[in-house]
């Protein structure tokens, strides 16, 4: 069960001037639900005449926060009547930050403010006060994540909020044919239990920056699909786990399936777009040996496999992973209502070079911004005390996400 940060002992703020004020207090479902559900829905409408993708928490505004074990979320009300002003959201989890061991971090995320009452400061005043929440609950650092090409919100955290850029992942997007990708010839596939992911994954990754303290309870959420391995099958029956010693060729990720979570839909395309996209579905699903790169029906809502924890060793490491890409993929296919596969990682770590995606609908900059929370303490030896994340460069190229994050 997932326990939220306590508001007993935070007041309510109040943000602006006395005719335009807002409050801003913690997200209460029983009030808050139907009128954050609109005011998002105001926010998701892109410019008319262009394409834009709407995101659905089916009903869940705290969706995207849940499944982490400290989480909060806040909203701001403006004017007499109590209206929906913004919402922003935050999670607090315990991370490696290269090898320098672990660190208490916190997520921000989910931020919107309606329309109608931006540039008066709100969003402003939810970042300061969420900042404050995590930070009470022992937060050392807090962090975000966008798209390079949102200004307005690397503007707020940078310029208003005292963020700086940290590092930058590559957003990899694969959609889902009508066909199955073919795995290639000589590889072995199979399913790791959840304990023994664990162990590879704490070995693999005990360098990386990110890499979640909890990977155990993430490997047994109903949302994890499975924990995949490919080796070549000529080694497959002289690799033992029992051993703790792993295959010298080889390639892993595990599946997480966020279609139970939230769903994705495109409005906003051109019928000619829209036809084309079908008719080239339907001419796949009819002839699929054809491998035609048909495009999934996203015109309705569709959900998105995440793939991460993404590993490979050895001389033919890169074709084992695109076998377990195509996997996954194969998986989605089999899965009614899946649109795409999506991996995030790190721009100098090696599989960003293998795993499939077309580029059109990838990001190759999703930046990540960070703030020290902590205050210094004076009575630490600085000879002991582990340098700040923030001035140095990562000691590794494997950034570890988060599945929980998308």
């Amino acid at each position: 069960m997932s326990l939220k940060i306590a508001a007993d002992n935070f007041p309510t703020l109040l943000v602006g001037e006395t005719e335009n004020f807002a409050v801003v207090r913690e997200y209460d479902e029983g009030r808050d639900k139907v009128a954050v559900e609109e005011m998002e829905k105001r926010c998701e409408i892109g410019q008319r005449g262009k394409p834009s993708l709407v995101t659905d928490l089916m009903g869940d505004p705290i969706c995207r926060i849940r499944h982490f074990p400290s989480h909060v979320m806040l909203v701001a009300e403006c004017g007499e009547g109590g209206e929906m002003a913004g919402v922003i959201r935050a999670c607090i989890k315990t991370v490696t930050r290269g090898s320098s061991g672990y660190v208490k971090l916190a997520y921000i995320l989910g931020l919107r403010v309606s329309p109608s009452h931006r540039r008066l400061g709100i969003g402003l005043k939810l970042v300061q006060e969420i900042e404050k929440r995590c930070k009470q609950q022992g937060a050392e650092y807090s962090y975000m994540a966008t798209d390079c090409t949102n200004e307005s919100s690397i503007n707020l955290f940078t310029r208003k909020c005292c963020y700086t850029k940290f590092r930058t992942l590559a957003m990899l997007v694969q959609p889902v044919h009508a066909h199955y990708k073919p795995l290639g010839s000589g590889i072995a596939t199979f399913r790791l239990t959840p304990k023994l992911a664990e162990t590879i994954y704490s070995r693999l990754f005990v360098d990386a920056e990110f890499f979640a303290k909890d990977i155990g309870t993430i490997l047994s959420s109903k949302l994890n699909l499975g924990t995949f391995m490919a080796v070549p099958k000529n080694c497959l029956p002289q690799w033992d786990p029992k051993t703790g010693i792993l295959p010298s060729n080889f390639a892993i990720l595990s599946v997480w399936n966020t279609k139970e979570v939230f769903k994705l839909q495109a409005k906003g395309v051109s019928k000619l777009t829209h036809a084309c996209c079908t008719g080239l579905r339907l001419l796949d699903a009819w002839m699929p040996w054809l491998r035609l790169p048909s495009f999934p029906d996203v015109f309705r809502q569709f959900g998105v496999y995440f793939l991460y924890g993404l590993h490979m060793e050895g001389k033919n490491a890169p074709r084992l992973m695109k076998a377990l890409c195509a996997f996954a993929h194969n998986m989605a296919r089999d899965d009614d209502g899946c649109g795409a596969v999506v991996a995030e990682v790190g721009q100098r770590d090696p599989v960003r070079e293998v795993i499939p995606h077309w580029r059109k609908f990838s990001w190759a900059e999703d930046l990540w911004c960070i703030k020290k929370l902590a205050d210094e303490k004076p009575d630490v030896d600085r000879e002991f005390e582990p340098p700040d994340w923030m001035k140095r460069e990562s000691s590794s190229p494997v950034i570890f996400v988060d599945p929980r994050d998308s």
